[in-house]
């Protein structure tokens, strides 16, 4: 049986990068960057005001207050996107706005609340001294022309797009979106919304599996239910190799007679290269190739299905997309109960943590609960023959989704 390190690594070695696609930045959210772009222009692009006001010589303004305004000559006026030729000169001063480019001679601008100004001969009384440069967005204090503002494999965000635009970027190359295979085996299994025979029950991995692939960029497609037969499996499978760049299966990975996964993959010519993980829920987790095309096989139970997805197989997805950090976020928090574990497998416990960092359980943790499933916001590693105490701090595993 594999450790989880040993089947993280053998899963993230056995795909390799997709080739690349230029999107437009609208279309990059939440996609990988393949490319090391750097900023066409500095932020600011030039010296601009940060107020409404008057730009002046701070000099003049030197022992300016309330009760000793100094009295300017207004010589123009400066909107934003538009610049002046004139200097501003000793004892003059321009009106400007908010992003306004700073003119010529101007060290520093005024706000207009502590102006007033006379409407008969243009000028402006200042009530308040200015520092040089205050009130004045320097050119490149926020970024330069030339620096790095997106590396190679990094996640793009909402944040990230907004400073590739402003930098002068409107496309940029990312990972391509896998496509996934989601076939799941069971003659038990029904789509909802048919009846249900005795002895039946409502497939809901397919369902689940793909809104998870649909939030790390995958592109799933659900193939029918497979009855459990090989035949069946052989021929779903490998329609499943050749329409997609990853097989995810779902059920039949165990070790009962109507389990047919792996021998699938051995009858189309592949390989099975991991076999079970020592991990609670999720230990029959199978790796194979065929063809080059690797497939993931989970558990058919929900919790199962789940845990193998978060810790297995979202890393591989991100890997394949050019993804730099494929680990899943965590969060340190306060546990509410004890929690315990008396096997010899590591347990990853269905949890919720508030926004005040308390953890609690998140109800029944047997691998065909979905109802605790439902309310588990995050995983608790819970280490082999271990003992977590009440009130102690612990590190969760986030869902992302």
């Amino acid at each position: 049986m594999l450790s989880l390190e040993d089947a993280i690594e053998l899963t993230l070695s056995s795909v390799t990068e997709l080739e690349p696609e230029k999107v437009k930045l609208g279309e990059a959210l939440r996609r990988f960057s393949m490319q090391t772009l750097h900023a066409k222009v500095s932020l600011p692009g030039f010296d601009n005001s940060a107020m409404d006001g008057f730009a002046v010589v701070s000099t003049d303004l030197s022992e300016a207050s309330e009760s000793n305004p100094v009295t300017l000559k207004c010589s123009g006026i400066i909107p934003a996107g538009r610049c002046s030729d004139e200097t501003v000169r000793p004892g003059h001063c321009m009106r400007i706005f908010t992003g306004s480019p700073v003119p010529i001679g101007a060290d520093a601008v005024v706000m207009q609340e502590y102006c007033r100004i006379n409407q008969e001969d243009g000028t402006v009384s200042c009530m308040d001294s200015v520092r040089p440069w205050e009130n004045i967005r320097m050119q490149g204090e926020d970024v330069r022309s030339g620096d790095q503002v997106i590396i190679k494999g990094q996640r793009i965000n909402t944040r990230a797009i907004g400073l590739l635009a402003a930098t002068g970027h409107y496309a940029i190359e990312v990972g391509r979106e896998p496509k996934v295979a989601l076939v799941a085996t069971g003659s038990e299994l029904v789509e909802a919304p048919q009846e249900l025979a005795p002895g039946q029950i409502y497939d809901s991995n397919r369902t689940m599996l793909a809104a998870l692939l649909k939030s790390v960029n995958g592109s799933p497609k659900i193939y029918p239910i497979i009855r459990d037969e090989l035949n069946a499996t052989c021929k779903a499978l490998e329609a499943a190799f050749k329409e997609n760049d990853i097989v995810i299966t779902s059920g039949g990975v165990s070790v009962g007679d109507h389990d047919h996964v792996k021998p699938a993959i051995e009858q189309l010519g592949g390989s099975i290269n991991a076999w079970k993980v020592a991990i609670k829920p999720g230990k029959p987790f199978v790796l194979g190739q065929v063809n080059g095309r690797t497939l993931l096989g989970l558990p058919g139970n929900p919790a199962s299905a789940l845990v193998t997805y978060q810790l297995l197989v979202r890393p591989t997805l991100l890997k394949m997309q050019g993804a730099t950090d494929c680990q899943p976020a965590k969060r340190v928090g306060v546990l509410a109960e004890e929690f315990t574990n008396k096997g010899d497998r590591r347990h990853f416990v269905r949890v919720s943590i508030d926004a005040q960092g308390i953890i609690s359980s998140a109800g029944g943790q047997r691998s065909h609960m979905l109802g605790s499933l439902a309310k588990a916001n995050a995983l608790l590693d819970i280490p082999p023959h271990a003992r977590l105490a009440k009130s102690n701090q612990a590190e969760v595993i986030m869902f992302e989704d």
